[in-house]
């Protein structure tokens, strides 16, 4: 177990941003994690768990405690003709996950590849791009409830998967800290290659599990911005969901409107062309911006503080409200 007083987050951060906190705590194995939510300085404080920070926006300073894993390791613990099951610790890197099953031939999240950030915090986010999500493959999710320190396994089911939403997220639940994930993968992959773009990618290749990584790790890195050479969060703001009638009046005013019809009905509006359409991309704001070639990523460009970026996200929101009616929703967690 590790413990540190008055530690930077720049590095626990993918903002880059210069916060520190008052404890931070990080554990190996279940058993620490156990010891750290029993301790009644702990209880008693105010506690934020962590993954890599690559869906955080500390505004300040945080004055409490921020825990972190290094639960790691990936072990098959059951296959059939069809699928292999992958129990995987949730402080691994989950762009290694990918690449681990991708090398095995092991489909279902080659969509997935170069998204940042840890495998636990992929599963509560349930992070998704290129046409996946991870709700799909989730066979279960190992945690321990941080008020009543028990165990538990969720199903997929139980983990209530929703677009960027899930169970764990819910503030009306009782917290609970993701120990382990284990994921479905196919043994006969079916490749996904509903997104325009990625398909266009591949044309005249053969989809290979390890051509679409290298597709959608040559896609994001035309679009996004490398955290370690500009501070961002990646996508700072949900694709709105708006029901039929909605889109139909925004349609009639923009024609050229994008949209994703949904299962349910509903219709998914790209964010970015939302923000992009209000003038903001590519902007800077000080020491805070507008990602030049996807207006959905707000960046630290030097210096900045969490409160200016936070103050940019909000005028952003308030543009694209004013202007379509449309409610922006963060992607990414604020803390402090």
């Amino acid at each position: 177990m590790r413990i540190e007083q008055n530690f930077s987050l720049e590095n626990y951060n993918t903002f880059h941003l210069p916060v520190k906190t008052r404890w931070f705590m990080e554990y190996w194995t279940e058993e620490e994690l156990g010891r750290i939510l029993r301790d009644e300085y702990f209880q008693e404080c105010l506690s934020t768990h962590i993954g890599a920070g690559s869906n955080l926006l500390f505004v300040n300073d945080y004055n409490g405690i921020i825990v972190h894993s290094q639960i790691k390791g990936m072990e098959t613990v059951g296959e059939t003709d069809d699928a292999i099951l992958l129990r995987v610790g949730a402080a691994e890197r989950w762009d290694d996950v990918v690449a681990y099953a991708v090398s095995r031939g092991w489909g279902g999240i080659e969509n997935l590849s170069g998204i940042p950030g840890e495998t636990g915090a992929a599963a509560v986010q349930n992070i998704g791009a290129y046409g996946m999500e991870i709700a799909e493959v989730v066979d279960s999710v190992e945690t321990y409830n941080q008020l009543t320190f028990e165990k538990r396994v969720f199903t997929r089911a139980e983990c209530q998967y929703d677009y960027r939403d899930s169970y764990f997220k819910n503030p009306h639940h009782d917290p609970h800290i993701v120990t382990h994930v284990v994921i479905r993968l196919a043994r006969r992959p079916v490749p996904r290659l509903d997104y325009g773009d990625l398909r266009g990618r591949l044309e005249g290749q053969k989809p290979t599990l390890q051509a679409i990584r290298e597709a959608v790790l040559a896609l994001r890195a035309e679009k996004l911005p490398d955290p370690d050479q500009l501070g961002n969060a990646g996508s700072f703001f949900k694709n709105p969901v708006v029901d039929r009638a909605t889109f139909e009046r925004l349609k009639a005013i923009n024609p050229t409107i994008p949209s994703y019809p949904m299962a349910d009905g509903r219709i998914k509006i790209p964010a970015g062309w939302l923000i992009e359409a209000c003038g903001f991309k590519g902007k800077r704001y000080g020491a805070v911006g507008v990602y030049e070639k996807q207006a959905l990523v707000l960046v630290n460009l030097g210096g900045a503080q969490g409160d200016e970026i936070a103050l940019l996200a909000e005028s952003v929101r308030a543009a694209v409200f004013d202007r379509f009616g449309v409610e922006l929703t963060p992607e990414v967690k604020y803390v402090g």
